[in-house]
C-alpha cells in the first residue's frame, strides 16, 4: 500500500485541524470508520495477523509484556496503543527485527494527510482518525503481528472494525467511563467483550463474578474457546518469581521489572494469550526475556533523574502512577503497601484528575497508606478536576489536603518541611498528568 509523499507542517497543527472535525454529535456506531476505511480501500484487510486487547485497566502493561515476548523470540510487532504520554508518535509502534521504534513525524503527517485528504471534510473524531492512519502505517510495513488496543469499551470502538483476529484478550473489567459505557459492571463487561469474534480464542483476566458471567456467554455465543485466568490457566508469586501453569505444563520464571502484584496477573496474562494461540510456538527463554524486559512507562515507574527529582526533598523516592479509577487507585495503594514492607517512608501523595473521575472512590485507596494528599491541577487539559473538589473528596476520608499550583510547587513546597526519614513520593491520579509530569522531568517515553 502506497501513500502520497508528506508535505512539511507541523504535527501538533495537523492534529488540532483534525480534532477540530469532531462531529457536532457523537452517534456511538461504526459508521463513519467503516466509511473511512471503505476510501481508503481497507487497509484493515491487509494487516498481519491481529491481537485485539480490551479491559478497563492493564492493557498497557499487558500488551507491553506481549511485545516484549515476541520481540524477544525474534517476530516483528506493530503496537497501537493510546493515549500517549508525552507524543503522539508513542501510539504507533513499527515492528522491525531486532525490535521495533515508534513511527516518526515525517510517517504520520503523510498518512494522516492522506486520511485527512480521502476524508474529505466529514465528521469523524481524532481517535478514528489516528486508528485509520495506524492501519495505513501498518499494511505497508511487514510484520508478524498486530498488537491493537481498544481506545474506549470495545463494541463501538474505532478498532473493532477486525474481523478476524487470531485472539482477543480481555484484562480485568471495573467501573470507568460509565457516561459511555453504562453504570453496572455487567454493561460495561458487555461492551468489552464485544470485540470476540467467532472462533478466536478468548484469553481473559481474572474478573468480578458479574463480568465474567457476560465474557464467558459471549464466547459460547461466538464460539470462541475462553481461557480464563484461574480456570484454565494459573499464575502465581512464589518466593519472588512468577509461577505459570496451565494444561501444557508449568513455568518458573523471574518477576516482571515492572512494579507492583498486579503485573504478574498482566504478564500471565500476556503469556497465556501466547500458549493460546496455536501459530506461535515460543520457548521459555523468550518468555522469560520478556517477563524482565517488558517496559511500560507512569506505572509504578519510579523517576531516578531528571528536573523534577532534583527539586524534591533531598533523599525522597518519586514514583509515577497514571491509575485514576478506583481499581487503579487499588494496584497502586497494593505496590505501595510492598514498598513500605520493604522500606518504611512517610508517604505523600500529589494527585491531579479529571472532572469526570470518581475522586471519592481513588484516593479512599491511599487513606490507610497516608493522610497527606497535595491536591494539584492538570496544565493544558479542558475538564480538569479543579483541586478545591479533589482537596474536598481526601478531607472527607480525614486526610490532610494541601493545594499546590503545580507538581513542581507541590515538590518545592515538601522539600521546605522537615522529614526524619526522606519522604517516598507518589505523583497520580490521571495519564494526562503523567505525562506531563514526564515532559517537565526530561524523561519522556523513548
Amino acid at each position: 500500500m502506497s501513500l502520497p509523499a508528506a508535505r512539511s507542517q507541523p504535527l501538533g497543527e495537523l492534529i488540532a485541524r483534525l480534532a477540530a472535525l469532531h462531529p457536532k454529535r457523537i452517534d456511538l456506531s461504526l459508521d463513519r470508520m467503516h466509511r473511512l476505511l471503505a476510501r481508503l480501500d481497507h487497509p484493515e484487510r491487509l494487516l498481519p495477523p491481529v491481537i485485539h486487547v480490551a479491559g478497563t485497566n492493564g492493557k498497557g502493561s499487558t500488551i507491553a509484556y506481549l511485545r516484549a515476548i515476541l520481540e524477544a523470540a525474534g517476530l516483528r510487532v506493530h503496537v497501537y496503543t493510546s493515549p500517549y504520554l508525552v507524543r503522539i508518535n508513542e501510539c504507533f509502534r513499527l515492528g522491525e527485527k531486532g525490535g521495533g521504534r515508534l513511527a516518526d513525524d515525517a510517517e504520520l503527517r503523510r498518512v494522516l494527510e492522506h486520511c485527512e485528504q480521502v476524508n474529505a471534510g466529514d465528521p469523524i473524531t481524532i481517535f478514528e482518525m489516528e486508528t485509520a492512519a495506524a492501519f495505513c502505517l501498518f499494511a505497508e510495513h511487514d510484520a508478524d503481528v498486530v498488537l491493537l488496543e481498544t481506545g474506549l469499551g470495545g463494541r463501538l470502538d474505532a478498532t473493532n472494525v477486525i474481523d478476524r483476529p487470531i485472539a482477543t484478550v480481555l484484562t480485568p473489567v471495573s467501573m470507568d467511563h460509565t457516561e459511555f459505557l453504562g453504570s453496572s459492571l455487567t454493561a460495561i463487561a458487555g461492551e468489552k467483550a464485544a470485540i470476540i469474534k467467532r472462533g478466536a480464542p478468548v484469553i481473559c483476566a481474572e474478573q468480578a463474578p458479574e463480568a465474567m458471567s457476560v465474557i464467558e456467554a459471549q464466547a459460547n455465543r461466538m464460539r470462541a474457546a475462553l481461557h480464563a485466568a484461574g480456570q484454565q490457566w494459573h499464575v502465581g508469586v512464589e518466593r519472588g518469581r512468577l509461577v505459570y501453569q496451565d494444561e501444557r505444563g508449568l513455568m518458573d520464571l523471574a518477576a516482571p521489572k515492572l512494579f507492583g502484584r498486579h503485573q504478574f496477573d498482566n504478564s500471565g496474562l500476556a503469556i497465556a494469550t501466547l500458549r493460546a494461540i496455536e501459530a506461535f510456538r515460543i520457548g521459555m527463554p523468550a518468555f522469560e526475556a520478556g517477563i524482565i524486559g517488558a517496559e511500560w512507562p507512569a506505572r509504578m515507574q519510579r523517576l531516578v533523574a531528571g528536573v523534577l527529582v532534583d527539586q524534591g526533598p533531598k533523599g525522597c523516592e518519586i514514583w509515577l502512577d497514571g491509575g485514576h479509577n478506583a481499581e487503579g487507585g487499588r494496584v497502586a495503594a497494593a505496590a505501595l503497601g510492598d514498598l513500605e514492607e520493604r522500606v518504611s517512608r512517610p508517604l505523600v501523595v500529589i494527585a491531579g484528575m479529571m472532572a469526570n473521575k470518581d475522586a471519592d472512590a481513588f484516593l479512599a485507596n491511599f487513606a490507610g497508606l497516608t493522610r497527606h494528599i497535595v491536591a494539584v491541577p492538570i496544565p493544558g487539559r479542558n475538564n480538569t478536576m479543579p483541586p478545591d473538589r479533589l482537596a474536598d473528596a481526601a478531607r472527607a476520608l480525614g486526610m490532610r489536603v494541601e493545594n499546590a499550583a503545580s507538581v513542581e510547587a507541590a515538590l518545592h513546597a515538601l522539600s521546605r518541611l522537615a522529614y526524619e526519614v526522606p519522604p517516598r513520593i507518589l505523583v497520580t491520579g490521571s495519564l494526562y498528568l503523567a505525562g506531563h509530569v514526564l515532559d517537565i522531568n526530561g524523561t519522556p517515553p523513548a
